[in-house]
């Protein structure tokens, strides 16, 4: 294993060859990239860019873009906003839609040739972070206007601009001294290169880490589709006459909840719990634990005990002791409601002849059989009414029309990076054109884990730019011939990400870097997870869960069914995300100065300190494939789903309080929330819309939890 010094020392060099690099002729015109697209909205010519154009382009607007922030770093002239502020915010354009294409496409549809591509770019991109950050005729420009702030006649926007650019620069170290300086960005460096790592080495631990069954039997439970998606799988592996069980990027797996031989649960679990720890090349271990170490010593360059309060000092909650506090508040209550619950299953266990203890594999199946016993409720009964293109159009599309206003038009003239993508051109209600929006949502072995979104083209007035985005899922998809049909929970996760979408497609912004979704990572996710409850609205689900077969409407009968049963299993659901948030701040408060951490035996002792029944509920992301904290920003910032669901149950609360799913209710919602971005800090904004700071009891409401832990009406 090479030592962290000698990991460090590496990319050292590279970062120095880095900036040479990116000096380079300019872009042949024959790059797709080398001019804004003349597709509408400036979508990316996915039909004529090559895998092998990304590199260049992305050098040459690196390059550019030196160029244009040494001119604005040289300018003769007094520092003013528009000639360095905002000429800041109008430089990179070329590296923008090059690095945005490239992110999106290599992110859903990667290659060995996408992939060496971002080993190559990762300390590149670095070195030219660093290089603008830490520039000192740049930042005396942006300080001196930093200083005489409230004598320069901004317009609030403006002057939020500033303030994040000055203190973006010094979180960058643009105040330290030139050694500390080259310390930093050799730590940059390494970091860049390690996280890029991680993300490659768990695609293909998840890939290889998928369980491979050869006896049809052995999935008994499944059903008929399923099995046949898991054949069609093997057979495009090259495992005729097999069947493959692929993972998704968390550690329960959607079979666990159907497959009735105990081993096959087993296998599959422990195929997910163990898919990164194998010692082989794909083991993400020695990876995930420097970079742990290589965070907390950025942390303490640049004044902060851990990184986990350099992480927090910019966002809503502010410190790791307000984020931990809040953690802490909700977990006693959910620890008692797992007891509970794993108790109900093992009585389950006891009831149908078993005489082994619960285990985690076992939970998903007991708690099926449970959730039928107690509210009547099957799974497999559910799916005939989610057809996925009928989910999106007439339950995801039909929602956002009622609430904002805006309609939808199928463009099949758009080209895409995969085959079954789709397009979708977004309007307001007076017709005016908002934005283009993609979906990708069957999985595949070369995409990463999860669901996201994100944007191709920002929003911005200065730039004349309306928003491209793109929303991506990791859902079966069924054999040639089959139904798409889904579970309730990707149901979930369309309106989920969709949710992020709107904040993006609402962006109203002048200056691109305080537009849409560019906001904190603890409220980046309460417009998303806020727009999951008109999944089960009543006047929306009516409208898009119809039998595919027969065309009749979801029974009320089973519309209730649900609704009851949204509460069961919380200690479970919330729970294990709850744990994974404390692995992740126990993760990132570590100090600087120490050896990198034994994974195996850190993970063990943070969990066994976090307070939940983590025995038989396990964390929904092991350290070893928590690509979300090593891979995907969210270091130090997992606790942000717990912390927007709190922000959402309540700004969900005040919409029950005044009609509920209103054209009025939804617009004041744009307004307030959606079309704000990063222009107000975040606390006044909620409490702008809500009347009052958040309060915990309407999230443990939603979990159907009192504060100690009871459950609401016994």
């Amino acid at each position: 294993m090479r030592s962290l010094f000698a990991a460090t020392l590496s990319v050292a060099l590279m970062t120095t060859t880095a900036v040479a690099q990116v000096r380079q002729v300019p872009l042949p015109a024959s790059n797709p990239f080398a001019s804004a697209s003349t597709l509408p909205y400036e979508a990316p010519p996915f039909d004529r860019i090559k895998d092998t154009d990304y590199l260049p382009a992305i050098k040459a607007g690196m390059a550019e873009q030196r160029a244009e922030v040494a001119r604005i770093a040289a300018d003769r002239a007094a520092p003013t906003f528009d000639n360095t502020i905002a000429a800041l915010e109008r430089s990179g354009q070329l590296l923008e839609r090059a690095s945005n294409a490239f992110e999106g496409v290599n992110g859903a549809n990667t290659n060995p040739v996408l992939q060496k591509t971002e080993a190559q770019l990762a300390p590149l991109q670095s070195a030219h972070r660093d290089a603008i950050n830490q520039d000192a005729k740049l930042f005396a420009r942006v300080k001196s206007l930093h200083d005489r702030q409230a004598s320069l006649g901004l317009t609030p926007e403006q002057a939020m601009v500033l303030t994040l650019t000055y203190d973006k620069m010094v979180r960058a170290g643009a105040q330290l001294p030139a050694t500390d300086q080259q310390a930093l960005r050799e730590v940059n460096g390494t970091l860049s290169t390690l996280e890029t790592n991680f993300k490659q080495r768990l695609l293909a631990a998840a890939k290889a880490g998928a369980l491979v069954v050869d006896d049809k039997a052995k999935l008994a439970g499944l059903s008929d589709a399923e099995i046949a998606a898991a054949a069609a799988d093997a057979t495009a592996r090259g495992l005729p006459g097999q069947y493959v069980l692929s993972l998704q990027n968390t550690t329960q797996q959607p079979a666990l909840a159907q497959l009735t031989d105990r081993a096959t649960r087993q296998a599959l679990f422990e195929a997910s719990w163990t898919r990164a720890t194998k010692g082989d090349a794909n083991d993400t271990r020695t990876t995930l634990s420097q970079i742990a170490a290589l965070r907390a010593q950025k942390a303490k360059l640049l004044g902060f005990a851990s990184w986990a309060d350099y992480k927090l000092a910019d966002q809503m909650a502010k410190t790791p002791q307000t984020a931990q506090g809040f953690l802490r508040q909700i977990a006693s209550a959910v620890a008692v409601e797992q007891k509970r619950e794993a108790a109900e299953l093992q009585e389950q266990v006891k009831a149908a002849g078993g005489t082994f203890a619960l285990k985690p594999w076992d939970w998903d199946f007991y708690s099926e059989k449970l959730r039928k016993a107690r509210y009547d409720l099957n799974q497999d009964e559910l799916k005939p009414y989610f057809q996925i293109d009928k989910v999106l159009t007439d339950g995801v599309f039909y929602a956002a029309t009622q609430l904002y206003g805006i309609t939808f038009k199928k463009r099949t003239d758009l080209p895409v990076w995969q085959p079954d993508v789709m397009v979708y051109e977004v309007f307001e209600e007076n017709g005016r054109p908002l934005g283009l929006m993609y979906f990708d949502y069957w999985k595949r072995d070369n995409k990463n884990g999860g669901a996201w979104m994100s944007n191709f083209v920002n929003q911005s007035a200065l730039l004349g730019t309306k928003p491209v985005i793109y929303n991506v899922g990791n859902f079966t998809k069924p054999a040639a011939g089959q139904p798409a049909l889904i579970t309730f929970d990707d149901v979930t996760t369309m309106f989920h990400e969709f949710g992020h979408a709107l904040h993006g497609l609402f962006a109203n912004q002048t200056y691109p870097s305080v537009s849409g979704t560019n906001t904190a990572r603890d409220f980046v996710e309460f417009p998303s997870q806020f727009n999951e409850h008109w999944a089960l609205d009543p006047k929306v689900l009516a409208h898009y869960a119809v039998d595919y077969r027969s065309g009749q409407p979801i029974p009320a009968a089973l519309v209730e069914k649900i609704k009851r049963a949204a509460t069961f299993n919380t200690g479970y659901s919330f729970g294990e995300a709850l744990a994974a948030s404390q692995l992740d701040m126990a993760w990132h408060s570590l100090p600087a100065g120490g050896a990198p951490q034994d994974a195996d035996a850190f993970e063990a002792k943070a969990l066994a300190a976090s307070g939940l029944d983590v025995a038989d509920v396990p964390p929904r992301y092991r350290s070893s494939y928590f690509l979300h904290i090593w891979g995907n920003g969210y270091s130090a910032g997992y606790y942000a789903y717990q912390w927007t669901k709190m922000l959402d149950a309540n700004a969900y609360s005040w919409f029950e309080q005044n009609g509920g799913l209103t054209r009025a209710n939804g617009q004041r919602f744009r307004d307030m929330i959606l079309s704000k971005g990063h222009t107000e800090d975040y606390a006044p904004m909620f409490r702008a819309f809500y009347g009052k700071d958040p309060e915990v009891a309407p999230l443990l409401n939603d979990l159907g939890l009192n504060a100690d832990g009871s459950r609401i009406g016994g």
